[in-house]
C-alpha cells in the first residue's frame, strides 16, 4: 500500500495491480476512471504498472491479449464508462474464446446515476457477463481489491480468458481503509491418474499409427519441454494447431506433420483421420472443430489437459487425463522408452513429409511481374525470421497460407486469432510483443482490408519506437471472404474496396513506408524493412489467382 495520507479507490486499483505483477496497463481515459490514469501516469507507489496510451479501447484490449498470450499472466487494459467500455467488447470477447487471461476495468457512472438514464449510464457488467468469465461491478470501495483479486484469478485459472470489473466513479474517488489484497500463489495440480497414465502408454504401444494433436494450451514452456521429450524419446508424429505454432522444435522437425484448422484438407487431416489413437494435449474445440477433423466421428480418442473436455457428436473421448498436462507428460515419459512406430507406418510418414515440402515450396518469381504469389512472401519472410522473432499474424487470405506453410519453432512466437478470427489484431498484438521482448525484431503481418481495423495504433508504435516491420499483404479486397462467396455463388459481392498509399500513410504516423513495385525486388525490400529502425510498413501486392487451391476437397459445410 502506499505511503500518501489521502487514500483512494484508485489507489487500491492500482496498489492491486502492483501486488499481482502487472507490469502495462493498456487504456484510454475519461471522466468516470481519469483518477485511476491520474495514478498511471503520476505514480504514488513506485512499482506502479507503465501506461501503454492506446488510440482505441478495441486495440488496447487486444495489446492486453497479447501480453496474456504471451506470457500466460493476465494483460491489463482500462477504459472509460459508455462506449470506452463498449469498445473493449470485441477484445474481450476475443481473449475469452481463445484463451488469452485478460483483466478489463471500465470507469462507470456514480452509483446514485445506476438506474436513471443520465450521461454513459450502462448496465456493464451484464454487458460483458457473456463474453468473460468473471463480470461484476464495485459497490463498495473497500471491496475493490477483493473484485480485482478474484478477477484476475478467474482470468489466470483454465481456461483462460478475460475477466471484467466495472468501477463506479465515486468509487474510485473515494478514501479506503482496507489493506489491499496480498499477492496470491496460484494453485498448482498435479498429474494425472498414476494409473491412467500407464494404461495411455500400454494403449500407445498397442496402436498402429498414435497420432499427437497439440492444441492451445499446450503452448507453456513446461508443456512444450515436456512434449518435446515425448517426441525425441518416442517419434510419434505430431500435429499442430494454428494456436500451438512452435511446439515443435527445429530439431524435432522430421516428426512434424503441419498444421490442421479451417479446411479439412490438409496432409495433418490425412493423418489425423488414419491415426487409430489420436492423443489430444491441450487441444480447443474452437481452434478447429471436431467435425471438420473428425467428420466421421470415428476417430479413437484419449485427452491429456488440464480441465475437462467439451464433448460433442465428433469429440468423445475414450479418456480424459486431468491434472498438469507437462507433469502428466513427464509421468507418461519412461513408460515409452525404447518405443518405435512400425517399418511400414514409417514409411508412409516419410511420404507424408515428401508431399510437405513439396507443398510448401515457392514458385519461380519472373523479373517482369510485380504481384507476388503467397508462398513467395512465407518463403522470403521464413529467410529472415530467426525462432527468437516474434510473428503475429491477422486474419484473411494471408492468415491461410502463413498458418499452413509458414515454420515456428518456438511456442507463442507465432500468433493468430483462430477461435472468433478477429480482424484487427495484429498490430497491436505486436505492440505488446515489442513490450514483453524488446531486443528482438516483432514482425507484423496483415491483409490491406484488416490492417485499417486498427492501424490508428500504428502511432502508438511509432511513439513507444517500437521494431516492428508490419507487412501488408495487399489485393484490394477482403478476400478471405471473396474467393469462398465465389466458390459459394460464382460471384463475389460486398468485398471490394478503393485504393490506399500505404507508404504515405506510413510516413504520416512518423514510420517508414516501403513497397514492393517488383516480385523480384521483394526479398530486396523485406532487408531494407528489417534493417530499419523504428516501425516499418511494407506494402506488397499480392496474387491470390491460386486461393481456389485452398477450397480444395472442401466438405459442403466447411466455408467459414
Amino acid at each position: 500500500m502506499t505511503d500518501k495520507k489521502e487514500y483512494y479507490g484508485a489507489d487500491a486499483i492500482i496498489d492491486s495491480l502492483v501486488n499481482h505483477e502487472v507490469e502495462y496497463v493498456f487504456g484510454i481515459p475519461g471522466a468516470k476512471i481519469d483518477r485511476v490514469f491520474e495514478r498511471l501516469e503520476h505514480p504514488v507507489n513506485p512499482k506502479t504498472p507503465q501506461l501503454i496510451l492506446a488510440r482505441h479501447e478495441q486495440n488496447a484490449a487486444f495489446m492486453a491479449a497479447g501480453i496474456g498470450r504471451i506470457t500466460g499472466k493476465p494483460g491489463v487494459v482500462m477504459a472509460t464508462s459508455g462506449p470506452g467500455a463498449s469498445n473493449l467488447a470485441t477484445g474481450v470477447v476475443t481473449a475469452t474464446a481463445e484463451g488469452d487471461p485478460v483483466l478489463a476495468i471500465a470507469g462507470q457512472v456514480k452509483r446514485a446515476d445506476l438506474l436513471r438514464l443520465t450521461h454513459q449510464s450502462m448496465r456493464n457488467a451484464a454487458l460483458f457477463a457473456p463474453i468473460t468469465k468473471f463480470s461484476a461491478e464495485v459497490q463498495e470501495p473497500e471491496n475493490l481489491s477483493e473484485v480485482i483479486a478474484n478477477a484476475y484469478q478467474e482470468a489466470e485459472s483454465a481456461k483462460q480468458g478475460a475477466s471484467f470489473v466495472s468501477v463506479p466513479q465515486d468509487v474510485t474517488d473515494a478514501k479506503v481503509q482496507s489493506k489491499v489484497i496480498k499477492p496470491l500463489i496460484a494453485p498448482k495440480l498435479g498429474p494425472a491418474s498414476p494409473v491412467e497414465t500407464t494404461l495411455l502408454a500400454q494403449r500407445i504401444k498397442e496402436a498402429k499409427l498414435p497420432v499427437l494433436l497439440v492444441g492451445m494450451r499446450a503452448s507453456s514452456p513446461e508443456v512444450t519441454a515436456a512434449i518435446r521429450n515425448l517426441i525425441a524419446e518416442t517419434h510419434i508424429p505430431v500435429v499442430e494447431t494454428f494456436q500451438a505454432a512452435g511446439v515443435v522444435s527445429r530439431e524435432l522437425e522430421t516428426d512434424f506433420y503441419g498444421r490442421v484448422g479451417l479446411f479439412r484438407n490438409q496432409p495433418g487431416d490425412r493423418i489425423l483421420k488414419r491415426s487409430d489413437l489420436v492423443i489430444a494435449i491441450g487441444y480447443d474445440p474452437i481452434e478447429y472443430e471436431p467435425r471438420n477433423w473428425n467428420a466421421e466421428s470415428d476417430a479413437h480418442i484419449m485427452v491429456i489437459d488440464d480441465m475437462r473436455a467439451e464433448i460433442d457428436h465428433n469429440f468423445q473421448p475414450e479418456k480424459e487425463l486431468v491434472g498438469d498436462i507437462a507433469q502428466t507428460l513427464d509421468f507418461l515419459l519412461p513408460y515409452m522408452k525404447g518405443y518405435q512406430l512400425a517399418d511400414d507406418v514409417r514409411d508412409y510418414l516419410k511420404e507424408l513429409h515428401a508431399e510437405l515440402h513439396q507443398r510448401d515450396t515457392a514458385p519461380e518469381m519472373s523479373d517482369d511481374k510485380t504481384l507476388n504469389h503467397p508462398l513467395n512472401i512465407v518463403s522470403e519472410l521464413q529467410e529472415r525470421v530467426t525462432d527468437e522473432m516474434t510473428v503475429t499474424v491477422d486474419v484473411g487470405s494471408h492468415y491461410i497460407w502463413m498458418a499452413r506453410h509458414f515454420r515456428s519453432y518456438e511456442p507463442r512466437h507465432l500468433l493468430f486469432s483462430n477461435g472468433m478470427q478477429t480482424l484487427g489484431v495484429a498490430l497491436p498484438w505486436a505492440i505488446s510483443a515489442a513490450l514483453v521482448r524488446p531486443n528482438t525484431q516483432i514482425v507484423s503481418v496483415s491483409g490491406d482490408g484488416g490492417f485499417l481495423f486498427s492501424s490508428q495504433d500504428l502511432e502508438t508504435a511509432v511513439r513507444l519506437n517500437l521494431n516492428i516491420v508490419h507487412i501488408i499483404w495487399n489485393d484490394g479486397y477482403y478476400d478471405m471472404v471473396k474467393f469462398q462467396e465465389e466458390m459459394k455463388y460464382g460471384e463475389s459481392a460486398a468485398v471490394q474496396f478503393g485504393p490506399v498509399d500505404f507508404v504515405k500513410y506510413a510516413e504520416s504516423f512518423g514510420a517508414t513506408g516501403l513497397r514492393v513495385e517488383k516480385a523480384a525486388d521483394l526479398g530486396k525490400v523485406l532487408d531494407q524493412a528489417f534493417a530499419t529502425d523504428g516501425p516499418v510498413i511494407v506494402d506488397i501486392p499480392v496474387d491470390y489467382s491460386d486461393n481456389k487451391l485452398l477450397g480444395q476437397a472442401l466438405l459442403p459445410d466447411q466455408l467459414v
